[in-house]
């Protein structure tokens, strides 16, 4: 099942999402069409979970922040932007720029912490934004779980254009990761995937999607 667009218009600019989503395509760009070497570019900001624990500094752990706006290809972008621009804009509707931006950060973060945890032997660079993007999706579900979701259907050699619950475009998602980061734990990454980085950003944005949201304590405090 592949999102197209959800029927959840914005009442704001989501300024942030539309930065993020323009800041990855640019250092996507430059990755790819700028530096003289972009596998060299990917060992340099990658996040490598065996040299990050074997060398902990300021220069391996800056990679948990700058392999969140890399990726491995047109593909990966492509869909992760997608999904970042489909969800993204309601959850910042809803926490307000400020915080979203702190929320996708520490997504993204968290989603690395839970990959060095289920992969510390690992030497394979890890890039992409899914891990703070699989939290907005996180909370996405919580806030707005009755959105209908526009997805195409596969059936079989056949496609189908339909309108499905949020809940069920998500909840789908996120078993299907679950199943997959369960048949490979201990074991390599899918395909290079880091599967278990999306488990971990897609829960810390459940757990965080309620408290962080306009109307909490944190929306009585100081706005940012």
């Amino acid at each position: 099942m592949i999102p197209l667009k959800d029927e959840n218009p914005t009442h704001i600019t989501p300024y942030v999402n539309y930065s993020l989503i323009v800041i990855n395509i640019l250092v996507f760009i430059y990755q790819y069409f700028v530096t003289p070497d972009p596998e060299a570019f990917v060992w340099q900001y990658g996040l490598v979970p065996a040299e990050l624990l074997q060398n902990i500094n300021l220069g391996s752990l800056s990679t948990l922040l700058t392999s969140m706006f890399m990726h491995g290809g047109l593909l990966h972008l492509a869909g992760n932007m997608l999904y970042l621009w489909i969800f993204g804009d309601n959850v910042e509707e809803s926490m307000g720029h400020g915080r979203y931006l702190f929320f996708y950060l520490i997504g993204g973060l968290f989603a690395s912490a839970i990959h060095i945890l289920t992969a510390p032997g690992s030497r394979i660079p890890t890039v992409g934004a899914s891990g703070a993007i699989a939290a907005s999706l996180g909370a996405y579900l919580v806030l707005y779980p009755r959105s209908r979701v526009l997805s195409i259907l596969p059936l079989g050699f056949f496609f189908r254009l339909t309108t499905v619950p949020a809940v069920i475009v998500l909840g789908l998602w996120f078993i299907l990761q679950l199943f997959q980061g369960l048949v490979t734990l201990g074991g390599p990454d899918v395909g290079g995937v880091a599967v278990w980085a999306h488990i971990g950003g897609f829960v810390a944005g459940f757990v965080l999607a309620k408290p962080l949201s306009r109307g909490t304590l944190y929306q009585r405090m100081a706005r940012w």
